[in-house]
């Protein structure tokens, strides 16, 4: 079984930055791919991020380019997201999410990730 848990979510200025955490247990824990997804008031979960968990193959989603930074530390089977120059729009409650699946690609879509970390509150005030 594996568990994802996110932390370091919490209300920020706009034009700020923040860093977020999703920390992986499992006995068996080996992801092929790592991601992060958003869930805006009101609004479906969307692609943020994703990483290749071995390699150094990224993906991002057109509206955090050049803001967002997605990394990863082996070791430790941690999963970072660092924000910046973060705007109201980016809003939503973040989930931690991995996949096991084997593709030639980072995936994207909801539907490729199989474990879900239960989220975390990111609030950008204007």
């Amino acid at each position: 079984q594996v568990q994802l848990v996110e932390s370091g979510g919490t209300l920020v200025e706009a034009g700020g930055s923040l860093r977020l955490s999703c920390a992986a247990s499992g006995r068996t824990f080996s992801p092929n791919s790592m991601g992060w997804f958003r869930q805006p008031p009101g609004k479906e979960r969307e692609f943020v991020a994703a990483i290749s968990w071995i390699g150094r193959s990224t993906s991002y989603a057109d509206s955090v380019k050049g803001r967002f930074t997605i990394s990863r530390d082996n070791a430790k089977n941690t999963l970072y997201l660092q924000m910046s120059k973060l705007k109201p729009e980016d809003t939503a409650v973040y989930y931690c999410a991995a996949s096991v699946s084997i593709s030639m690609v980072v995936p994207t879509q909801v539907t490729d990730f199989g474990f879900w970390g239960q989220g975390t509150q990111v609030t950008v005030s204007s």
